[in-house]
């Protein structure tokens, strides 16, 4: 593989291994176009690498949450039980040919913005998880399942889960979220099925990278308020729907966006041929 590709790779492992060492999410909403675009590999390679490469940097930011005693482990079962049927599932439909590409991104796209307004416009309160347990593990079940499809860890809604639906500081639920990241990327790459032999190097320059993004988030992350990383992580939400968006226009099939630009036309011809002479 050409330099550039790889320099490209340890630069957004250091991205990602930052983002989830600080928010404890996010990683894997880059990873994939990461692998697709900048590595040029299929989506049946990407999705179980990115998968492994989640699994292996939560786990390593994982520790110092647990050391800081930022971890909560009530919501964790609430939502991570149900998520781990979630992820199980969607990666079985996944091997089984179920989800056209285009509808699942643009869903994500949908659901990324949708978490987004309500993390930066939503209050959480403490007594949060005592009066919708069952809200988090609905949200646990819909994880699972863009896990599952998506090859992603789910973060980028666990995290606004714990916070509103839980009642969980930031910081609390970025630690909780690690854990359950890692068990449903596992279980859903066990789903899958699929060993990406082939593109097992692209992990040296991703894990390289990662390590080092890992520990400046860490160093980083006690030192950020809630607001900020609140702040923050609406910004990567945006940005990972608007990102999806695109590339769920770009899966389409070319007869899908050819009937699509038509369509748009149409009222442009009428408009333009309303007053000709019949």
């Amino acid at each position: 593989m050409a330099l550039s590709a790889l320099l490209l790779l340890g630069l957004g492992g250091g991205l990602i291994g930052f983002l989830l060492s600080v928010l404890g999410a996010g990683g894997s909403i880059l990873l994939l176009p990461l692998l697709v675009s900048g590595a040029a590999l299929p989506t049946r390679e990407a999705v179980p690498l990115s998968l492994l490469v989640v699994i292996l940097l939560a786990l390593a930011n994982l520790g110092p949450y647990v050391r800081r005693g930022q971890f909560a482990f009530k919501p964790a079962l609430i939502l991570g039980v149900p998520a781990l049927a979630g992820s199980w599932l969607g990666g079985s439909w996944v091997k089984a040919g179920l989800i056209p590409e285009g509808v699942q991104l643009g869903v994500f796209s949908a659901a990324a913005l949708v978490a987004s307004w309500l993390l930066s416009s939503g209050q959480s309160s403490a007594s949060a998880a005592k009066q919708r347990p069952a809200l988090l593990a609905l949200q646990g079940v819909l994880v699972g399942l863009l896990t599952g499809i998506a090859g992603v860890g789910g973060g980028f809604a666990i995290v606004p889960a714990l916070v509103l639906l839980a009642g969980l500081p930031m910081q609390l639920a970025s630690g909780t979220s690690l854990l359950l990241i890692a068990v449903n990327a596992l279980v859903a790459f066990a789903a899958l099925g699929h060993w990406p032999e082939r593109s097992l190097p692209l992990m040296l320059p991703l894990l390289a990278g990662g390590a080092l993004g890992a520990v400046v988030g860490q160093w980083l992350a006690p030192r950020l308020r809630d607001h900020h990383l609140r702040q923050g992580f609406s910004i990567l939400l945006i940005s990972a729907a608007l990102m999806s968006g695109l590339e769920a226009w770009k899966r389409q099939p070319e007869a899908l966006r050819q009937e699509q630009a038509h369509r748009l036309s149409t009222p442009m011809q009428l408009s333009t041929g309303h007053h000709n002479p019949g």
